[in-house]
């Protein structure tokens, strides 16, 4: 694995969402974002695992910083297939997408 050029941000998610859900309105917020808040952490964590900036990344990509930025950002844009797949060939990784059955009620 290739050595990190800078010290992340420490930051206890868990903490930061107990924080967060004694605000108003913020479970049926979360809720509607899941899928992209969980694409967001798996998107930080793989570039986290390759020892890759954004910078790093933008530049494997052909792409700029902040179009990365904006694709680890949850909820404020839906990013095309294409654009996942090479921020996941960027990376290292493989891109699955995959539709599962809803449990019935």
């Amino acid at each position: 694995m290739a050595e990190l050029k800078y010290k992340p941000v420490a930051h206890d998610h868990n903490a930061f969402l107990d924080k967060a859900k004694q605000r108003a309105g913020f479970d049926e917020a979360y809720e509607a974002l899941e899928l992209e808040y969980t694409l967001a952490s798996q998107m930080l964590k793989a570039r986290t695992k390759a020892g890759l900036t954004q910078d790093a990344v933008a530049e494997r990509m052909g792409t700029t910083k902040s179009a990365v930025s904006r694709l680890e950002a949850a909820g404020r844009h839906a990013p095309s297939l294409a654009t996942l797949k090479r921020y996941a060939a960027a990376v290292g990784c493989d891109l699955q997408v995959k539709l599962v059955a809803r449990k019935s009620a």
